[in-house]
Formats: C-alpha cells, sequence, structure tokens
C-alpha cells in the first residue's frame, strides 16, 4: 500500500518541521512538501497533488482561507 503524501504549510518554522519530524515516524506517512506561505502552499499542492494538506489558517500571502478557495 502506498504512503499518504502530506504538504505541510504553515509560517512558523519550527512548528512546520516538528510536525514533519512527527509524520516521519509511521511508515503510512510520507511529508512530500513544506510550505512557508499561502501562495507557496497553492502552488506545491498543484506540483505534487498530497493526499493531504496541513493548512495554517494564519500564515502570509492571504492565509489558508485563500489557499483554500485556490
Amino acid at each position: 500500500m502506498d504512503p499518504i503524501r502530506i504538504v505541510i504549510a504553515d509560517d512558523h518554522p519550527l512548528y512546520r518541521e516538528g510536525v514533519a519530524r512527527s509524520l516521519a515516524d509511521d511508515p503510512g506517512l510520507l511529508v512530500v512538501g513544506e510550505a512557508q506561505d499561502a501562495g507557496s502552499a497553492v502552488a506545491m499542492v498543484e506540483a505534487l497533488r498530497p493526499d493531504v494538506v496541513l493548512l495554517d489558517l494564519s500564515m502570509p500571502g492571504g492565509g489558508g482561507i485563500v489557499a483554500l478557495q485556490k
């Protein structure tokens, strides 16, 4: 079975990296990308087509709500 592919989008590097490290412990999960703002998150999701996006609602570039709408 293929792992669940995840993109993490959060403007706080320590939080983003901590979540990525925690998820790395599970062989059924694969973090395929990390974004620090809404624009990068949208571009990354379009390019990588992950199964799940962990999205901070309060980020530079419009935040998670704007990213969701795009």
